[in-house]
């Protein structure tokens, strides 16, 4: 097995991605930049909540290991619903038959072996359209994050592979996923095998050249990027 990762800020700025590898898991969070100060953004939420997804790892399913480390931070840190800082969330853990994956909002994870496999949760782009779409945000019809009501880790996409049908499996935030779902620079097969620190590059310098935003419409030039690849047959 080989476990690789890169990351990369938006320039000007520190970077709010964070990745966690323990023994048997690769977690991803995308903080979502907000005006708090530092010692409560989302970065200091995507580390908090890194640090409590490890320590709970093993437990089952992967829903409620989510929901428990929303729990416990919020507890923790009394955070409250709807006026705390937030993260996106994938994961994907491991054993010796299976490989467990689980998305919550816009950070992929996606699996290779004879065949490609997505797992996405597209409920917030689905409600893009919306000028008021903070209004969803963690409610029943709407879109989930992490953030301090545990019931999001309930509401997050999961699903299972048979260890021996998989060869790989990457997970990443949007800043990386984009480069494929809207910048088309690749498919989702190059990922499995081009360098990591290539792929951030190459989506980095397609940015640069749009950066009035007119080729692929966006709120800002550059994001966070974080990508990590497990090849289970390396």
């Amino acid at each position: 097995m080989k476990i690789e990762t890169a990351e990369q800020a938006a320039p000007g700025r520190t970077t709010e991605d964070r990745i966690r590898v323990t023994t048997n898991a690769v977690i991803v969070l995308d903080g979502v930049t907000s005006r708090r100060p530092p010692d409560r953004n989302g970065g200091w939420y995507a580390s908090e909540l890194a640090d409590e997804l490890a320590h709970l790892m093993n437990q089952d399913p992967l829903t409620e290991v989510l929901a428990q480390a929303i729990r416990n931070l919020a507890e923790r840190h009394d955070l409250i619903p709807g006026d705390s800082p937030s993260c996106t969330a994938s994961i994907v853990r491991w054993t010796d038959d299976a490989i467990d994956a689980l998305v919550l909002c816009d950070t992929p994870v996606v699996a290779f072996g004879q065949s490609t496999h997505v797992l996405e949760d597209t409920r917030l782009e689905d409600l893009r359209p919306d000028p008021d779409i903070l209004r969803w945000k963690n409610k029943p019809g709407g879109y989930w994050v992490a953030e301090a009501d545990p019931t999001a880790g309930l509401q997050a996409v999961t699903t299972s592979w048979r260890r021996t049908e998989i060869t790989s499996v990457i997970a990443l935030t949007d800043g990386v996923s984009c480069g494929v779902s809207e910048y088309g620079l690749f498919a989702w097969d190059d990922l499995k095998q081009l360098p990591l620190s290539e792929v951030l590059d190459r989506i980095r310098e397609a940015e640069r050249g749009d950066s009035e935003h007119k080729r692929w419409p966006r709120h800002k030039t550059h994001d966070d990027q974080a990508i990590a690849r497990i090849s289970f047959t390396a």
